[in-house]
């Protein structure tokens, strides 16, 4: 069994091109993730997707006090997934931001089908070591990535399948650096095989 995971962080349709809230040049982590699934997949790891999934009235939207226009409400086209996306029947979705009251950032906020909170669906996945890549560099990969870290996960930041959004100036050079400072490590589609390999299979 496979102590590594793949987490895709909010490769959604309002995330991306056309979106009400596009992370500029989203969609080009598309093909980079698909790659990256196959060989997950291929190598007996799990896949973790993880989405926004807010109500229409939240503390997240700017009419509710928060700083963002509505985005992937619950059941819209803009909370799909973007259509590109590869994601197997076997990925594992974690819904976040369904709460009103919650940000909902980090995947470490949301929860699985079945009720288990991402923390406990990586236990049963033994999961010690977190490839990570996807939508926005600077807010939901930035506060997954630093979760993990508090958990003392191995992180693999996939620095060609991430994009941000630079709200103000700075921000994405800001939260890479954040990350580093916390322990994730740098990585590309082309090193990833390798980390795979290093941290391959356990008889679990």
């Amino acid at each position: 069994m496979s102590n590594v995971a793949l987490l895709v962080v909010d490769v959604q349709n309002d995330f991306c091109p056309g979106g009400s809230l596009a992370v500029p040049d989203g969609d080009n982590v598309v093909p980079v993730l698909n790659e990256a699934i196959r060989q997950v997949i291929d190598a007996g790891a799990v896949v973790f997707a993880s989405r926004d999934w807010h109500p229409p009235e939240t503390a997240h939207f700017q009419a509710g006090g928060g700083r963002w226009p509505p985005h992937c409400v619950q059941g819209t086209y803009g909370a799909r997934f973007h259509p590109g996306l590869a994601l197997p029947e076997s990925a594992i979705i974690i819904t976040k931001g369904d709460n009103p009251l919650d940000d909902g950032y980090s995947a470490f906020d949301g929860s699985d089908p079945g009720g288990l909170t991402f923390d406990q669906a990586l236990e049963r996945a033994r999961t010690r070591k977190l490839v990570v890549g996807g939508l926005a560099t600077d807010y939901c990969v930035r506060a997954s990535v630093l979760d993990a870290r508090k958990r003392d996960l191995d992180v693999v930041l996939l620095l060609d399948a991430i994009q941000g959004i630079d709200a103000a100036e700075g921000d994405i050079a800001r939260a890479l650096e954040d990350m580093r400072r916390a322990g994730a490590r740098p990585a590309t589609i082309e090193s990833l095989a390798q980390e795979l390999v290093a941290n391959g299979s356990t008889d679990g």
